[in-house]
C-alpha cells in the first residue's frame, strides 16, 4: 500500500484537471438531490413517532436530501497524489425546515494504490474517516472505519462516545447507468441500555440536478489565465 519508495518529500508531476482523473468517483461530481431516503436510527421511551414507523426499538423515517460535490485542486503529500470532491450533504423530513442531518467532508481517490477515501464530520461533535480499495472504472465500492483504528477511525465528543459509542462505519456506493448514483450506509453503535449493538441506516439514490464546476486550475487553464 505504500507505493512511494523512500524519498518522503518530492512532489509528483500531476494533471491539473481534477474532474478527469476521480476514478469511480467521477460519476459522483456535481449537485445532486433524493427524495426518498431512508433512515433508520434507535430511539427512547417518550421518542415523537408520529413521522415514522416502530421497528424493534428503532425509528424508520423518509428524508430529503441536498447533495453537493464540487472537484478541488489534486493535493500532494511528498509523492503522495490525492485527488478529490469536497461536499456538503444536507438533509430535512417531508415538510419540514429543521435540518435532520447535516455533514461535511471530502471523497478522495488515490489512483498509486487504488484507494477510495472518505471524510466526514457532523455538527453532533463527531467524525470519521473510511477508506476502501477500487478499480478505476469500478460501479460500486465499499469504504469502512472502525473504532480505535490507526489508519480509518472513528472519534466522538464524551457524551456520544458514552451514551451512543459508535463502532463501525460501512458506505456501499454504486454508480448507476441511468446516471443517477445510490448508497447505503450502516453505522454500528453500542447503547447502554441494548444488550446488542444496534444498526443505524441510511440509503438513498441520488438524481443529478446541475453540473460540477471545474477545480480552481483546470479552470484558470480553460480561461487562459492560469
Amino acid at each position: 500500500m505504500e507505493p512511494y519508495g523512500d524519498d518522503i518529500y518530492t512532489e509528483p508531476e500531476f494533471d491539473s484537471d481534477t474532474l478527469a482523473n476521480l476514478g469511480p468517483l467521477g460519476p459522483m461530481a456535481g449537485t445532486w438531490e433524493g427524495k426518498r431516503g431512508d433512515n433508520l436510527h434507535p430511539i427512547g421511551p417518550g421518542s415523537d413517532l408520529e413521522d415514522g414507523t416502530v421497528e424493534n426499538g428503532s425509528l424508520r423515517v423518509a428524508y430529503i436530501e441536498h447533495y453537493d460535490l464540487q472537484p478541488i485542486d489534486p493535493q500532494t503529500n511528498g509523492p503522495q497524489l490525492l485527488y478529490g470532491l469536497r461536499y456538503h450533504v444536507h438533509i430535512v423530513k417531508p415538510g419540514d425546515v429543521e435540518t435532520f442531518h447535516d455533514q461535511v467532508g471530502y471523497w478522495l481517490w488515490e489512483p498509486a494504490t487504488r484507494t477510495v477515501m472518505h471524510t466526514l464530520a457532523i455538527p453532533r461533535g463527531q467524525i470519521a474517516f473510511a477508506a476502501g480499495l477500487a478499480d478505476p472504472d469500478a460501479t460500486q465500492f465499499e469504504v469502512t472505519a472502525s473504532a480505535g483504528a490507526a489508519y480509518y477511525g472513528i472519534l466522538s465528543n464524551p457524551f456520544l462516545e458514552t451514551n451512543f459509542q459508535t463502532l463501525s462505519l460501512r458506505i456501499t456506493v454504486t454508480t448507476n447507468a441511468d446516471g443517477t448514483w445510490s448508497y447505503d450506509e450502516d453505522t454500528v453503535m453500542q447503547l447502554p441500555d441494548r444488550d446488542e449493538p444496534v444498526h443505524h441506516t441510511d440509503a438513498n439514490t441520488l438524481t443529478r440536478v446541475s453540473a460540477p464546476a471545474p477545480n480552481p486550475v483546470a479552470a484558470a487553464e480553460r480561461s487562459g489565465t492560469a
